[in-house]
């Protein structure tokens, strides 16, 4: 399969994973407004409205990940990848903007609490919305993986978080029908609202990193390392600068080589070294600059600021 099927099987897996939480999420939120009606439950209310946020939020990603995927242009050389992390700062805004309604409705309510009525046809709304989140992150974690998307991967998570939830508040409306504890349901829904603002936290970190071009982990450093340095021709590796560009990495550096080669040898050991590279990462995108091995030169790794 050419470099041009598989990107334009990456673009079809991440457009299909973002319809998929769109339609999802739509149909989560029409149940819960039903269950959240019926019952008075403020746990399910939190429900809801982490549903109506989820549908902007995917929304978005949908929009994210079809930008994300246009070609380099003139204007944008390196691609249109850090779309996606945009898109993830956008749903970190939504999900803190949720948890701290709930928390709000939750503390109002400590001091005003409300009858919660009819838990039976809640619990059946609760645990299909389980059963349907589980089966989409699933399938999202598996495109994430395929894709490196960020975009889905911060959907991905934050459907984790509803798992957690939708089994606390099914543990909620199981236990307010047994012994009506109504207490517990303003509990459950400002620990929910707590969760949901610490998801978003992280999601906010991970977009930021990308945006600001934060380097990647040390595991993807030493494996380009260890790739490069496992040719025999090659000398050595300084100058090491990567980024994730919304997906796909990018890499820099300098390789040391034999200062007797022609221009026309160094270049095609070069572009070795990117082979072997693109066999690890296949989509990253590679600018390699020559250097001859025991050049004396002020380098960018003595002059970094850790």
């Amino acid at each position: 399969m050419s470099l041009t099927e598989k990107n334009l099987q990456i673009d079809k897996l991440k457009q299909t994973a973002t319809i998929a939480s769109v339609a999802l999420s739509v149909m989560l939120t029409v149940m819960k407004l039903f269950a959240a009606v019926y019952t008075g439950s403020l746990a399910i209310l939190s429900s809801l409205i982490d549903s109506m946020a989820d549908i902007f939020a995917s929304s978005i990603t949908f929009v994210a990940v079809k930008f994300s995927s246009l070609p380099a242009s003139y204007g944008h050389r390196y691609g249109f990848g850090k779309a996606e992390a945009i898109s993830a700062l956008v749903q970190a805004a939504f999900i803190a903007g949720s948890g701290v309604f709930v928390l709000y409705d939750g503390i109002c309510r400590l001091f005003s609490p409300a009858p919660i009525e009819k838990t039976g046809a809640g619990l059946v709304v609760m645990v299909i919305s389980l059963l349907a989140t589980l089966f989409l992150i699933a399938f999202q974690k598996y495109v994430a993986k395929k894709t490196g998307s960020l975009a889905i991967e911060a959907d991905s998570e934050h459907y984790s978080v509803d798992v957690m939830t939708n089994l606390a508040i099914i543990l909620t409306l199981i236990l307010v029908s047994l012994f009506g504890f109504t207490w517990i349901d303003t509990l459950t829904a400002c620990l929910v609202a707590s969760y949901l603002l610490f998801n978003a936290y992280k999601l906010a970190a991970k977009a930021v990193a990308i945006l600001t071009d934060a380097e990647l982990g040390p595991d993807v450093r030493k494996k380009v390392c260890e790739i490069v340095m496992a040719l025999p021709f090659s000398k050595g590796i300084h100058d090491l600068r990567t980024r994730d560009l919304g997906g796909v990495y990018m890499f820099e550096f300098h390789l040391e080589l034999d200062g007797d080669l022609p221009l026309s040898a160094a270049h095609e050991l070069t572009e070795l070294v990117e082979d072997n590279l693109h066999d690890e990462f296949p989509q990253a995108q590679i600018i390699i600059h020559q250097d001859p091995a025991g050049h004396d030169e002020e380098r960018l790794d003595s002059r970094l600021v850790k």
